[in-house]
């Protein structure tokens, strides 16, 4: 199995969702896992300048908080051979993200990240990782996740700042279009990068599609959300979404809510001392 689990196990706390389509063979270069994209993945028609932009900052950047979400799952991707995998995904908000995958009922593995990074363990070989969010973005194809940007792509949460006279704003029948009109230039540590950015929103201002395309080469990520529902009266969460990693590295995966419960869970983490640490630089 090598490290598929941990790998896997990083990518799918990225979001929560549910999905309508099956998983079919990668045989023509087409997408392997199915869902349902915005217009059949066709540009959108943009249409109109949006006349009250401070109205529409207020909907897609400011939402009603929660302290903790347990999220039951199921993930299938298309680099693992066994699928899917029942997963729970819990948030404490600002302070952690913990998750854990079973396998045949048996728990495989488990992941606590915290502002400070990550650590996770596959049970099934006895090893562990423990590292900062590099090699996250190294997983994505991208220089910009961090703890926080982490939690808002967990509840389909806009993460990018894109304002002023770099923003434009336009509406149709389909919902509203955020697009950067120059490249958004990211800097982290020593890397800067710059990225395309185009997001787009429901009628009700849910996101239901992030593209990103690097300027500098062919690493592009998208996530396509779907499905939102109102819990507690007011805070609305994804049941679908679909992640497309393309460029250095490939792939695609798919998450399936079964279940939200705003409730405390017990998170404990240890790596027991006879697993053997993970150099990810291997």
């Amino acid at each position: 199995m090598n490290k598929w689990i941990l790998s896997i196990l990083i990518l799918l706390v990225l979001f929560s969702c549910k999905t309508r389509k099956t998983v079919e063979q990668n045989t023509e270069g087409k997408d392997s896992i199915q869902l349902q994209k915005p217009n059949d993945n066709k540009p959108i028609d943009v249409g109109e300048n949006v006349h009250d932009p401070v109205t529409f900052y207020e909907k897609v950047y400011i939402h009603p908080q929660f302290e903790y979400l347990k999220i039951s799952s199921k993930i299938t991707a298309d680099n693992i051979r066994v699928s899917p995998l029942d997963a729970i995904i819990y948030i404490e908000t600002d302070k952690k993200i913990y998750s854990s995958i079973n396998f045949l009922f048996i728990n495989a593995a488990r992941a606590l990240i915290t502002p400070e990074g990550i650590k996770a363990m596959d049970k099934y070989n006895k090893n562990y990782i423990d590292s900062d969010f590099e090699y996250l973005n190294n997983l994505l194809n991208v220089n910009f996740i961090d703890y926080k940007n982490l939690e808002k792509l967990l509840v389909g949460r806009t993460f990018f700042t894109i304002k002023g006279s770099n923003a434009r704003i336009t509406q149709n029948m389909q919902g509203y279009q955020l697009a950067s009109i120059s490249n958004i230039k990211i800097a982290t540590g020593e890397t800067t990068r710059e990225y395309k950015i185009v997001l787009q929103y429901s009628p009700e201002y849910d996101l239901i599609q992030v593209k990103l395309q690097d300027a500098n080469s062919d690493d592009s990520l998208e996530i396509i959300y779907d499905g939102w529902e109102t819990y507690q009266n007011e805070i609305r969460l994804p049941k679908n979404v679909k992640i497309i990693i393309k460029g250095t590295k490939n792939s695609q995966i798919l998450l399936e809510n079964t279940k939200f419960e705003f409730s405390r869970m017990d998170t404990r983490y240890s790596v027991p001392s006879n697993y053997k640490k993970i150099e990810l630089n291997d």
